[in-house]
């Protein structure tokens, strides 16, 4: 059985940093690319930063590059996604998924960034 389990959101001031983590397990985890995404209510999820199977490469969406940083640790099955800079437009739920998608999303870790 396929499961998530992120972590590692909270409030943090605009300019600060956090570091969210995604424990994944009932899957090689080292065989897949996996993506970190958010979602606001009311709107899509949206696709932030992809990393390949090894971690050699990655993408990231216009709105988080130059301030996001994905990585992972195939040793640990964990994908990470530092984030740094954070901006008010930024607090949403994040949620990590495998490229493609296997099972059902996990509930996330919310990010709230104010002042």
């Amino acid at each position: 059985q396929v499961q998530l389990v992120e972590s590692g959101g909270g409030l943090v001031q605009p300019g600060g940093s956090l570091t969210l983590s995604c424990a994944a397990s009932g899957f090689t985890f080292s065989r897949f690319p996996m993506d970190w995404h958010r979602q606001t209510p009311g709107q899509e999820r949206e696709l932030v930063a992809t990393i390949t199977s090894g971690g050699t490469g990655t993408v990231y969406s216009n709105s988080v590059k130059g301030r996001f940083t994905i990585s992972r640790d195939n040793a640990k099955n964990t994908v990470y996604l530092q984030m740094n800079n954070l901006k008010p437009r930024d607090t949403a739920v994040y949620f990590c998924m495998s490229s493609p998608r296997l099972g059902s999303w996990g509930q996330g870790t919310q990010v709230t960034v104010s002042s």
